[in-house]
């Protein structure tokens, strides 16, 4: 009897927000948030609100985004977009180019106003759709949260 593949998965995101930036083209916009990452705002959906009620001001999140103008066909990148740099696969390195555009962003809150969260270091250009916010991982102190 020949094994069987897995049923596809079949995996629905809806975005909870939209990032409104100064950042509006992708190649102009810096590779990482510490690297020049303006502040920005993060908007959310009523629907979410519940779930912010406990950020606060200098909290330290990750945002997850969807990339939304990447190139979901590219395998392997010349990292940092630097035709110096050696060809790699995709998943060895930050690009935004990749089957599932997911973008990972660690940001500092600096003030909340009611669905807005404004937030410092962030790369993503603006209309980005938000997936998702976590605390980081806090390893060192013992919570995980």
């Amino acid at each position: 009897m020949t094994p069987q593949p897995p049923p596809p998965h079949d995996i629905r995101l809806t975005p909870i927000g939209t990032v409104q930036s100064p950042l509006t083209d992708p190649a102009a916009a810096p590779k990482q948030g510490h690297e020049g990452g303006p502040e920005a705002w993060l908007v959310f959906e009523p629907r979410v609100l519940a779930g912010l009620a406990d950020l606060r001001a200098g909290d330290d999140i990750i945002v997850l985004t969807w990339l939304d103008r990447a190139d979901r066909d590219v395998l392997r990148v010349h990292p940092r977009d630097d035709p110096a740099n050696p060809m790699q696969g995709v998943f060895s390195t930050r690009s935004a180019d990749r089957p599932n555009p997911i973008g990972l962003h660690r940001v500092q809150i600096v003030s909340i106003e009611g669905a807005r969260l404004r937030v410092r270091d962030l790369e993503a250009v603006d209309g980005t759709p938000i997936l998702d916010v976590k605390p980081p991982l806090r390893r060192a102190l013992g919570d995980a949260r």
